[in-house]
């Protein structure tokens, strides 16, 4: 297993900055996903790991290695992209076989690495049918085996599931997964979607501006967001503005909030992060205590949603679980409350 880094990575397209100073470590063998808005630079990012485009300024070292300058083909990573990019008059072996083939390897030797490859992603006789005789899921399954055939150090997807549909992306989520495990690959991961993030990684990173602003376990990440970013782009927040005092944030309509987050001195400005499904209107939730009235209730199946607004005109949401199909009525006033230690004081 091998480690990645990238050390002080900038890059830049014309007078657009698209990297700035990114210094992390993707762990032997880790699951990690970038995530992001459009333009935040994680697909850059990854591809700099892979040798298609050069940083302006920095490293990225491979194990001990250091690849800032050497191409693709020197690398031995393993790439699976988006559009699985497959050769549609070859065979699906063939297709598996091309990067072996590449490096030299053809005959028995080859088959059984085929063989090997298209057993771990449960293809096994699929080899001499077309990439057109295979569902969207089997060539991604493909796709994926050509990644992984040629033993590469690290694999890097860009958003490979992003083609196939919820049910199909769901049950290839769990695929992944599975295969991440047994190669004991390190892998990196572009994703646009926060579920997928959270369901796949031992690690999430999330980017904004061509920086990372927090990096750490998706647990860690999801309940102990460290900016307003980080709380609104990974999950829904509701943020409360207030005043320090005493220990506590008096809010900007008087009510008085506690939290176990380490807030600045008394008389700073804060802004708190309550998760939606973490408030509730039973009354022995927590000591957070605050009266809203319900403006719009959204039926999803296992989950309630609802939207309210304080008498000061504070939005907050509510996410409820669909219990005994008993829903909260639009237009009725109550009242919300939450613990101190789900109240997350945020830096900016």
């Amino acid at each position: 297993m091998t480690n990645v880094k990238v050390q002080s990575v900038a890059k830049s397209f014309g007078a657009t900055p698209v990297l700035t100073d990114i210094t992390t470590e993707f762990g032997e063998g880790s699951f990690t996903s970038l995530l992001g808005p459009s333009g935040s630079g994680k697909t850059t990012l990854l591809r700099i790991v892979a040798g298609f485009i050069r940083p302006d300024q920095g490293v990225v070292m491979i194990g001990k290695n250091d690849v800032t300058h050497i191409p693709v083909w020197g690398r031995n990573i393993g790439m699976m992209f988006q559009s699985y990019a497959l050769f549609p008059h070859m065979t699906i072996a063939q297709n598996v076989a091309f990067g072996l083939e590449r490096r030299g390897i053809r005959g028995d030797a080859a088959r059984k690495e085929v063989e090997r490859a298209l057993e771990m992603v449960r293809l096994p006789g699929f080899g001499n049918r077309l990439p057109k005789q295979l569902s969207g899921g089997q060539q991604q399954r493909v796709a994926l085996a050509r990644a992984i055939v040629i033993k590469p150090s690290v694999l890097l997807l860009d958003e490979p599931l992003s083609a196939l549909d919820r049910r199909l992306r769901q049950e290839m989520q769990v695929e992944l997964l599975r295969i991440q495990r047994e190669s004991g690959l390190t892998t990196i991961f572009v994703t646009h979607d926060q579920e997928e993030a959270l369901t796949l990684s031992d690690n999430v990173a999330i980017l904004d501006k061509g920086r990372i602003v927090q990096i750490g376990a998706p647990a860690t990440v999801y309940e102990q967001p460290r900016t307003r970013f980080a709380a609104e782009f990974l999950g829904d927040s509701n943020f409360l503005a207030g005043t320090v005092e005493a220990g506590a944030v008096r809010l900007d309509n008087g009510a008085v909030v506690q939290t176990t987050s380490t807030l600045p001195v008394t008389g700073s400005k804060v802004t708190l992060a309550v998760r939606p499904e973490k408030m509730s209107t039973a009354p022995d939730t927590g000591t957070n205590r605050i009266s809203a009235r319900i403006t719009t209730v959204i039926y999803a199946g296992a989950v309630l949603s609802y939207m309210l607004e304080t008498v000061d005109g504070l939005a907050l949401k509510l996410f409820a679980q669909n219990r005994d199909g008993q829903l909260l009525r639009q237009g009725e006033t109550v009242t919300l409350s939450w613990s101190p230690e789900h109240t997350v004081a945020l830096a900016d």
